[in-house]
């Protein structure tokens, strides 16, 4: 059995699973090299804490460690501590549900950003950067999230709004993802082997004889090292073939295409004596070409207006998500902030940025300085919880301050 005794807060929060602070998170952050990141500090707001936040502010100007400012969380309601415990859990379970969907809505940006290689204007564009500056601006948005009202209802509200963005976001991914596939499609058949090659944007209408009623031009894919053999033989394939009537169209590294122009008459006959120099006909349609023509240039202009809706879509409701996301991150911090620290609410809030390859060092930095806080030294032996079986004190694991860490993914692939 057993026995917690002391501050109601603090035997709450040795009994409460806090996912938010546990060094996992910030080994997580670790094993990732790309992108932007930031932490979420929170200490009490007591003497010993102060003066350790001085410390910090001059050992890592002088390490190099990170750059840091004060960070402000507005007045928010407490409400009981059953309903702390609760949305603990709940919004442990919201910032991973809305770092995925922020997370694919950066895939789609990177992936639309490679789309419009050379093509994006630069008012268009949309970096790490921008989603750095709201954070280090950050402002609670008292119209969208009133602080008056109970922390559930900040939680419903942010939860409604990012499932939104998210059944947005998946409906406009898959419709972009079949266009592509059918753009793709398109463009396969214009691809590859002369043999099998798409010729509607090879031929042109002046390279035809049209709308004669005894000439037609054939379209031949000759082999390259068989050049000379077919300008010395078209000519004598077959009866009535156009004296000097062949032009070479295109070419790749195998073969090239060729006219030849002749009478509809000797077109089986001209056929059959190609292919035994190894020269094809390939079939023709001018009228089925140009209808491709138009399907493919439908399809690139509506694959065109839809890469731009997404675009706009994206750009707004990207760093929409990514406002939310910080909005649940405070809550978190207040919440957890609570739970620790104890009432009346009286902590303070800062944002670092961790420098590239020294987040090991920090970590070293923020527990050298924090130390007072870790429950060893600041539980008092009636506030430990007993294993009355064995007499062993029971006292969760966890960093000796509040964190929550931030990454922004790199927007642009370049």
């Amino acid at each position: 059995m057993l026995v917690c005794l002391g501050n109601p807060i603090s035997q709450a929060l040795f009994s409460h699973q806090n996912k938010g602070y546990t060094g996992s998170h910030l080994r997580a952050v670790e094993r990732r090299s790309r992108g932007m990141e930031f932490w979420i500090i929170s200490v009490p707001l007591d003497k010993t804490s102060s003066q350790s936040l001085e410390e910090l502010r001059l050992v890592t100007a002088k390490s190099g460690t990170a750059s840091w400012s004060r960070f402000h969380i507005p007045d928010l309601k407490v409400g009981t501590l059953d309903v702390l415990l609760g949305l603990s859990d709940d919004l442990s379970q919201l910032d991973s549900f809305t770092e995925g969907v922020f997370g694919r809505s950066c895939q789609s940006w990177s992936e639309l950003m490679e789309e419009s290689a050379g093509n994006l204007q630069q008012s268009q564009n949309l970096k790490a950067e921008d989603l750095a500056t709201h954070l280090n601006m950050f402002q609670w948005d008292r119209a969208k999230y009133p602080p008056v009202q109970p922390l559930k209802i900040l939680t419903e509200i942010i939860s409604k709004q990012v499932s939104l963005v998210d059944v947005e976001l998946k409906s406009r991914r898959a419709s972009f993802s079949q266009m592509k596939s059918r753009h793709r499609a398109f463009e396969r058949k214009t691809e590859g082997r002369l043999q099998s090659h798409a010729l509607s944007n090879i031929v042109r209408k002046e390279d035809l004889v049209l709308n004669s009623d005894y000439l037609v031009t054939l379209l031949v894919v000759v082999p390259r090292a068989a050049y000379t053999v077919w300008e010395t033989t078209y000519e004598s394939l077959s009866k009535f073939v156009v004296p000097r009537s062949s032009q070479k169209l295109a070419e790749d590294a195998e073969a090239g295409i060729f006219t030849v122009t002749l009478f509809k008459k000797v077109c089986a006959e001209f056929t059959a004596n190609a292919k035994k120099h190894k020269f094809t006909v390939r079939e023709y349609n001018p009228d089925e070409a140009e209808k491709q023509k138009q399907e493919m240039q439908q399809l690139a202009s509506e694959k065109k207006e839809l890469c731009r809706a997404l675009k706009c879509w994206l750009k707004l409701n990207l760093s929409e998500i990514f406002v939310a996301w910080v909005h649940i991150k405070v809550l978190r911090t207040f919440i957890e902030s609570v739970l620790r620290y104890g009432l009346p609410v009286n902590f303070q809030t800062l944002l670092l940025q961790p420098r590239q390859k020294r987040r090991n060092q920090l970590k070293q930095q923020l527990s050298s300085l924090f130390q007072h806080l870790e429950p060893a030294a600041t539980v008092s032996k009636q506030e430990v919880l007993l294993d009355s079986s064995d007499g062993n004190s029971i006292l969760q694991e966890h960093d000796s301050y509040i964190c929550f860490p931030i990454r922004i993914q790199e927007l642009d692939p370049r």
